[in-house]
């Protein structure tokens, strides 16, 4: 690790301030609910007056909702903080800032970790600022941080569980180290525990893993967010266990698959099966505490009934979703979101001239696009490819892990080619793209051993094209933000069809 910790801290702060000042900026524009804060802001009122959501017509049936309750959790906090509308319409405190408050805050914090995350994956401050600023500075993790609904608590979530499964990796290779002599050294088998030799075949036990505990719950309650983070729990389970293998590998154990099998698994078993299972029903606990949720009583009072019931409510869920297939103007494919082809406006005004502040004849034009930036996205997407060189040519851990994990994130979505999508359903694929990218960049600037010639011609590269995101994003802010510009103006950003969203 770098040596440099207290300037370590220090730079990763100051990469979150400047994510903070851009998402708290202006929070609370457009004023009034904007596209799906018609849903969540509702439900997570429900949450807070009655601990289960409520129909918005009745005010006091249950309605039915399609995402477990956490991420509405974490808004009706903010809501209960800074204000909200409850259901008879009536405004308390401060609204749009109560049920945005939440997602800017988680979104100001994915950059926190995941800066501290890419420091430690890559070993250079450097890299650690370069990966947050790329997120800082993404148009789509920008807008999820700036509207009251539920993927960006998805996407920290992960980035958080991410973050510890690292951790995890290394406290595991240290525990291997430290514990080899002890584990090589003949006669030093503790009488009664197991045969001579075992130590050898299958190398030591680690003990006790805090983060691998931690990352199982971070997952459990990614999926208290929305289900969608079970795919990239299969694929963050399947590397830590394949990382425990290689581990033992590296060590000199002679089997080293069965010793992870006989070693690792049981606690793998237990932190990334039952743990994140025990976290996501947690976040159900208000359904189940209450008397008043949808289904709640379908099979009538008692513990079975409520079980009965609330498997009945995540059937119900589940076809939901594996019917979804109506269309919609912003709906797009998968393959589409890699390279951005249609984004989703969640928010569009069209100010005649001396309206909200317009100032040109031909009218101006405020929108919110859930647009992410171009030279994230697109190159985030070639990077990919590199990551997938640099592992078939290196093994490189670090390749294996964007990949691993962009890929249980992503892949499952082709399995539902005639599901209804949208763009901002890749927000999760973004902290690994962002990794590709730093990856490439540690690449192009080299070792530290290499020649100045060969540093100078690295940093000025990625130099400038930390300049370009920088720029892009400036460029974009308008619609990304709600600001009122000029129609040409507005035309001017539209650079392909597809992002002309009517």
């Amino acid at each position: 690790m770098p040596s440099d910790r207290a300037l370590g801290w220090a730079a990763a702060f100051a990469v979150t301030a400047v994510a903070a000042i851009l998402r708290f900026w202006r929070l609370t524009e457009p004023k009034g609910i904007y596209f799906d804060e018609v849903y969540y802001t509702k439900d997570a009122w429900g949450l807070m007056t009655a601990g289960y959501e409520v129909d918005s017509a009745t005010c006091t049936r249950a309605a039915f909702v399609v995402h477990p309750p956490l991420g509405k959790w974490f808004i009706a906090a903010s809501e209960k903080l800074f204000g909200y509308v409850d259901c008879a319409g009536v405004a308390h405190g401060n609204p749009e800032l109560g049920w945005r408050f939440a997602s800017a805050f988680f979104g100001t914090l994915a950059v926190l970790v995941l800066t501290r995350l890419a420091r430690r994956v890559f070993r250079s401050t450097l890299l650690g600022c370069f990966a947050g600023l790329l997120l800082a500075l993404d148009g789509l993790e920008f807008v999820q941080s700036r509207i009251g609904i539920l993927d960006i608590f998805l996407m920290t979530g992960l980035v958080l569980a991410l973050a510890c499964l690292v951790l995890d990796r290394d406290d595991g290779r240290a525990r291997l180290a430290e514990r080899l002599p002890a584990a090589e050294a003949p006669g030093t088998e503790a009488p009664g525990t197991e045969a001579p030799g075992t130590e050898a075949r299958y190398g030591p036990r680690l003990g006790w893993r805090p983060w691998r505990i931690a990352a199982g719950v971070c997952l459990g309650a990614s999926m208290g967010v929305k289900w969608s983070a079970l795919y990239t729990l299969v694929g963050l389970a399947a590397l830590a266990l394949a990382w425990d293998i290689g581990a033992r590998r590296t060590a000199g154990a002679r089997a080293p698959v069965r010793g992870a099998l006989r070693r690792d698994l049981p606690a793998w078993l237990g932190c990334y099966v039952l743990l994140p299972i025990g976290t996501f029903l947690s976040t159900w606990t208000g359904w189940f505490v209450t008397d008043g949720g949808y289904r709640r009583h379908e099979y009538g009072d008692g513990f079975v009934a409520a079980w009965r019931g609330w498997w009945s409510y995540q059937e119900a869920i589940l076809e939901f979703h594996e019917h979804l297939s109506a269309g919609h103007v912003a709906q797009s494919t998968p393959l589409s979101w890699l390279v951005m082809g249609r984004p989703v406006a969640y928010a569009w005004d069209g100010p005649e001239f001396g309206e909200q502040g317009c100032r040109a004849a031909e009218g101006c034009a405020r929108e919110v696009l859930a647009l992410g930036n171009p030279a994230v996205w697109w190159v985030g997407t070639a990077a990919l490819v590199a990551m997938l060189a640099l592992w078939a040519s290196r093994r490189d851990w670090r390749a294996a892990l964007v990949l691993v994990g962009f890929g249980a994130s992503f892949l499952p979505w082709l399995a539902f080619p005639n599901r209804t999508m949208f763009f901002f359903y890749a927000l999760p694929l973004l902290p690994f793209m962002i990794l590709g990218i730093t990856a490439c960049a540690g690449l192009l600037l080299g070792p530290r051993t290499a020649s100045d010639a060969r540093r100078l011609t690295g940093a000025v590269v990625v130099g400038s094209y930390l300049v370009a995101v920088i720029l892009l994003f400036a460029y974009y802010y308008p619609i990304l933000a709600a600001e009122v510009i000029p129609l040409d103006a507005w035309r001017d950003r539209m650079w392909f069809p597809g992002w002309v969203v009517a």
